[in-house]
């Protein structure tokens, strides 16, 4: 059998990606592959003269073979007291080479086979091994080109920035190697995406800020987060504004550092930029952006496209050089993290009555899914005395190999249950990639996400603030509405998808003098007015230990039986589902119009079917779709925010009853034949 996934860490290696360390094969017959190789790329280099030589040497040689080239990594054994396997991880592929070769670093990269242009470009990889990178004939030549020019460079890829907007994110492909999907934010479009941030960030603040303006950046594990970092750093610096560099970060930190006072940190910033993709494959990635006043918007998001689309354009040789220089001059590097988590202890401490050790003797399992969470282990819950062993995933490796880290995926969930159960854990706590979402598990295995930690947080918050309204995006069950408003005398507002949705929905409420102090989705987004309205999945995991140390405070034992008992009274349905129904956008059916315009013509068909159905009963408020009682469930079909599908969520007591509606939505659709109903049609007919 292949053993691919050896094969796309190799090749992803040698396209100067960020790679954990792989675990390492203890072979003799690795160590003489190796020494060959490299002793006879010293015999090359001893006997060619320059770069394009050794370059054009070793690509005749694999051509010669039949083979194309496409990476060449060279490697050596590097400090010589390292032990070869030693360890279970060790860097075998270690991006270092001999002195005796005319260049450092470890990588040729050849995206042409004409023209080998190479120019050299350091890499710094925070957290891991520094190498220097030669690039061969790419859209980099142009952006790094030795002799400067003043017009614009015409071998940029073209790009349709519109198509990276994902609501209030930026989202694109930045690794390539997955058939189908074409690389789409490359270095010189995340440069100028970074350059569009300075522009917008200075028409809103400059008139505000004495000083010149400081912008952070932040990224996750993903494996192109350091190019990606250097080319935000040299759009920053280009457009003469500060940069401060974190390294590895989380979501929620990066918009806590634009309300941290503290020069020593060089803090408040007055932007910063988070580089990631949440719960995406590895070769995705993007941007979300900050100020001291929460996430840019869509509007906002939109603006900056355009504005990069603008400077992309209009990019020269000479202003790229320039940019390029700036940042190595001026890059500031801080450890805000240590700020962040700080911060959560002093949280936990003040709500056990600032004792220094609140959680000693639990026993709480982290599942970070290689993501960037693995610092809430050693530097929150470590600090407040809590036990960790049987914590897992905590390592960052930017191609996610032992789950999705994604509080909503099932393989996740399951992972996470089987290490509280095995360690006899108190609680286990999960969070996503960048820890803007998070989920828990009762020391029973019991789950706490979607419906069931909205009811938790939402039992939390209305203890702290009785009668309060709890806002929460529109898949929510019936169930968690009677238990917000019977059980805890609060008020459930159902508002849309989209975590930014229902954010700006609790603050609006506010405004008009609806108080709102909790804003959450199902997804695991969540956001307390009394953390400034910030989307912060530890956050949310340290109001579940407040209430941990509050109760042991107080002398109630039975540990995460606290939490449990809260909702032992919320009603949650047996069959719970949602179906996705795909909207072709090449069927005549459309005529011309988009899918949008489609899918609203389908609510619409469907809301006077269900009028003429006196078994079926239409919601009488909803901010989204079509939400149907009837059956003892409910169903609420409605389009995607960004895509041409039309998502359906069913929960019912039984599964006949799931199907009885289930056939509703499909009397009522029939007609509509570029709707892909094959998954509706499967459920209906096979329960």
């Amino acid at each position: 059998m292949r053993n691919t996934r050896g094969e796309t860490r190799w090749a992803l290696a040698c396209a100067g990606y960020q790679l954990p360390k792989p675990h390492c094969f203890n072979s003799p017959q690795l160590f003489f592959f190796f020494s060959f190789l490299f002793l006879l790329l010293i015999s090359l280099s001893l006997s060619l003269s320059s770069h394009k030589l050794v370059a054009n040497s070793i690509y005749q040689m694999a051509a010669l073979s039949g083979k194309i080239v496409q990476n060449v990594f060279v490697a050596q054994y590097y400090q010589q007291n390292r032990q070869f396997a030693t360890r279970s991880q060790m860097d075998c592929f270690s991006p270092c080479v001999c002195n005796l070769l005319p260049f450092q670093g470890g990588k040729l990269a050849w995206t042409s086979i004409s023209s080998m242009q190479m120019h050299t470009l350091a890499k710094h990889q925070s957290h891991f091994i520094n190498r220097g990178i030669i690039y061969c004939k790419s859209v980099l030549d142009s952006h790094y080109a030795a002799a400067p020019s003043t017009s614009a460079i015409p071998s940029l890829d073209k790009v349709d920035f519109r198509k990276l907007q994902n609501g209030s994110d930026i989202r694109g492909v930045a690794v390539a190697g997955v058939e189908g999907e074409p690389v789409s934010l490359a270095e010189p479009v995340a440069e100028a995406i970074a350059a569009a941030f300075c522009t917008w960030l200075l028409e809103k603040e400059k008139a505000h800020v004495p000083r010149r303006l400081r912008i952070s950046i932040g990224h996750d594990s993903r494996i192109s987060a350091q190019m990606l970092q250097d080319a935000v750093s040299r759009g920053i610096a280009g457009a003469g504004l500060d940069v401060v560099q974190y390294g590895l970060a989380s979501t929620p930190a990066m918009f806590n550092c634009t309300l941290t006072d503290d020069e020593a940190f060089l803090c408040p910033v007055d932007g910063a930029i988070m580089i990631t993709a949440s719960h995406l494959p590895y070769n995705r990635n993007g941007f979300k952006f900050f100020t001291s006043a929460g996430g840019l918007g869509k509007v906002d998001i939109k603006d900056i496209l355009e504005r990069a689309a603008d400077i992309y354009s209009n990019f020269t040789n000479e202003g790229l050089m320039d940019s390029k220089r700036k940042a190595a001059a001026s890059v500031k590097k801080v450890d805000y993290m240590t700020v962040y988590t700080s911060d959560l202890v002093k949280a936990v401490r003040k709500a056990a009555g600032n004792l220094e050790k609140p959680l000693e003797g639990f026993h709480i399992v982290v599942d970070a899914g290689n993501g960037a969470g693995g610092f809430f282990a050693a530097k929150v819950l470590q600090p407040l005395g809590a036990i960790t062993s049987g914590s897992q995933f905590l390592e960052p490796d930017g191609l996610f190999p032992n789950h999705i880290p994604n509080p909503e995926d099932q393989a996740a969930m399951r992972a996470i249950t089987e290490a509280v159960l095995e360690n006899k854990a108190d609680l286990g706590i999960i969070f996503d990639t960048d820890v803007d979402r998070s989920a828990a598990v009762d020391s029973s295995g019991r789950e706490f996400n979607r419906n069931r930690l909205i009811a938790l947080m939402s039992a939390i918050v209305l203890e702290e603030h009785p009668g309060t309204t709890i806002v929460t995006d529109s898949v929510t069950s019936d169930g968690l509405t009677k238990f917000i408003e019977k059980k805890l005398g609060g008020k459930h507002h159902r508002f849309k998808r989209g975590y930014k949705n229902v954010i700006d929905e609790a603050i609006r409420l506010n405004s008009v003098g609806e108080e709102s102090h909790l804003a959450i989705e199902t997804s695991g987004h969540g956001a307390l007015k009394e953390n400034h309205w910030l989307d912060d999945g530890a956050y949310l995991m340290v109001k579940l230990l407040n209430k941990l140390a509050s109760a042991r405070a107080s002398g109630i034992a039975g540990g995460s039986k606290v939490l449990t008992e809260l909702i032992g009274s919320l009603q949650e349905p047996a069959v719970a589902m949602e179906l996705r129904l795909k909207i072709n956008q090449d069927h005549p059916d459309l005529k011309g119009g988009s899918f949008r315009e489609y899918g609203e013509a389908v609510l619409q068909h469907l809301e006077n079917y269900i009028n003429s159905d006196p078994k079926l009963q239409k919601a009488p408020v909803s901010y989204e779709g079509v939400r149907v009682s009837g059956f003892g469930g409910w169903f609420l079909l409605r389009l995607s925010l960004h895509d041409p599908v039309l998502p359906l969520n069913i929960e019912a007591p039984s599964t006949e009853d799931a199907v009885r509606l289930g056939l509703a939505v499909a009397a009522a659709v029939k007609e509509f034949q570029a709707l892909d109903t094959s998954a509706l049609n499967k459920f209906v007919q096979l329960s």
